[in-house]
């Protein structure tokens, strides 16, 4: 059984392991700063629980932060080992603190003397003070991809669940910056022949200083169009493509609404993409429930992530079968999801209904609504 829940300072050393196999833009391989960020997410999910009252409206991003981090594990309940993480963050940038993209444009010329024309794509810095959610910060451990139960797939699905569950805290749109094709060793062509042409760090250095301070892209990146037509061939190809191991995640986020826009990350050149957080499907049939009580596993009729969150933030969730009686809004469990998610008398459950031994991503209410 795979539970998923806050991450915790046990989990850095792996995480610090995991982030050394790939160049992640949320989860660089450094462990102050992976500490600094499960350390800021624990004082999320804290915040968050202690404003919680069942009979009170849910809280708002005024009273948990602006920007918090919900950083999530994955654990293997039979060995206690963490396989891997994902975040969210409830709200990236806003006035005075933009986060910065480059927004393309096509321009078009024509000459009516040589009666012929060109186009070119040009880029333009672009700052966006509106607040986005965003998701980022997916990584799972080899070994661990490919599972039957589609692991990656749940550590990064159950970021909607916790947005069901405290939609007021997140923002109306959900950024998601898709990671470009990076080398092992932190190499980006995009980075070489565009961004140190104005920044002259290495990509990783100036991707971890990101994690500080934006101030020296502000200071430092050209407020002029950039014409894309001066960059080599094997850079301009790259531009708004990701690297094959993020293929899955990008057409997985694709069935659940989110969509390509104009702009691409001023580093790597990785597109953005976004969705109206009400209309991603997830969002939109995650409910409460009261626990009623312990049920035989051949009486549970759906599936899907449950949740409890315990005293201090302590969030623990399960992809399970269940069995929901919407009209009482009560929810059964087998016996070993219960203990799992350490259920106590009475408890308050989230529920999202999701079927991962479908093709493609299946969720909502009913059940077989399809998340496309």
């Amino acid at each position: 059984m795979f539970l998923i829940r806050r991450s915790k300072l046990t989990d850095l050393d792996v995480f610090t392991k995991l982030a050394k196999m790939v160049h992640f833009i949320n989860l660089p391989a450094d462990k102050n700063i992976i500490s600094e960020k499960i350390s800021r997410s624990k004082r999320s999910f804290s915040a968050v629980h202690e404003h919680k009252d069942p009979h009170a409206p849910r809280p708002d991003r005024s009273a948990v932060g602006d920007s918090s981090l919900f950083m999530f594990t994955m654990e293997d309940l039979s060995t206690n080992n963490p396989l891997g993480t994902s975040m969210v963050v409830s709200q990236m940038g806003g006035p005075g603190h933009p986060n910065v993209s480059f927004t393309l444009e096509r321009r078009d010329f024509f000459s009516k003397d040589l009666a012929q024309g060109t186009s070119h794509m040009v880029a333009t810095l672009t700052l966006d003070e509106s607040g986005k959610s965003e998701i980022g910060g997916l990584i799972l451990g080899p070994s661990s991809r490919r599972h039957p139960m589609k692991l990656g797939k749940q550590l990064s699905l159950i970021r909607f669940h916790y947005m069901g569950l405290h939609r007021s805290i997140f923002s109306d749109q959900v950024l998601a910056e898709m990671m470009a094709p990076v080398t092992s060793d932190g190499h980006n062509t995009v980075w070489e022949y565009l961004g140190r042409r104005f920044i002259n760090l290495p990509y990783d250095e100036a991707d971890k200083f990101c994690q500080h301070s934006r101030e020296f892209m502000l200071a430092l990146l050209p407020r002029e169009p950039i014409y894309l037509t001066l960059l080599p061939p094997e850079a301009r190809q790259l531009i708004g493509q990701v690297g094959p191991d993020t293929v899955p995640a990008r057409r997985m986020l694709e069935e659940l609404g989110f969509h390509a826009t104009d702009r691409i990350d001023p580093f790597d050149g990785g597109p953005h993409l976004e969705a109206h957080t009400d209309e991603i499907p997830l969002v939109k049939s995650t409910t409460r429930a009261r626990w009623a009580g312990v049920c035989a596993p051949e009486r549970t009729d759906q599936t899907g992530f449950v949740s409890v969150d315990h005293e201090g933030g302590d969030f623990r969730a399960l992809y399970t079968s269940y069995r929901l009686d919407t009209e009482a809004k009560t929810i059964e469990l087998p016996q070993e999801s219960c203990d799992a998610l350490r259920v106590e008398s009475d408890d308050s459950m989230g529920v999202t209904p999701l079927d991962l031994r479908i093709a493609g991503i299946q969720a909502g209410m009913p059940a077989m609504e399809a998340a496309s």
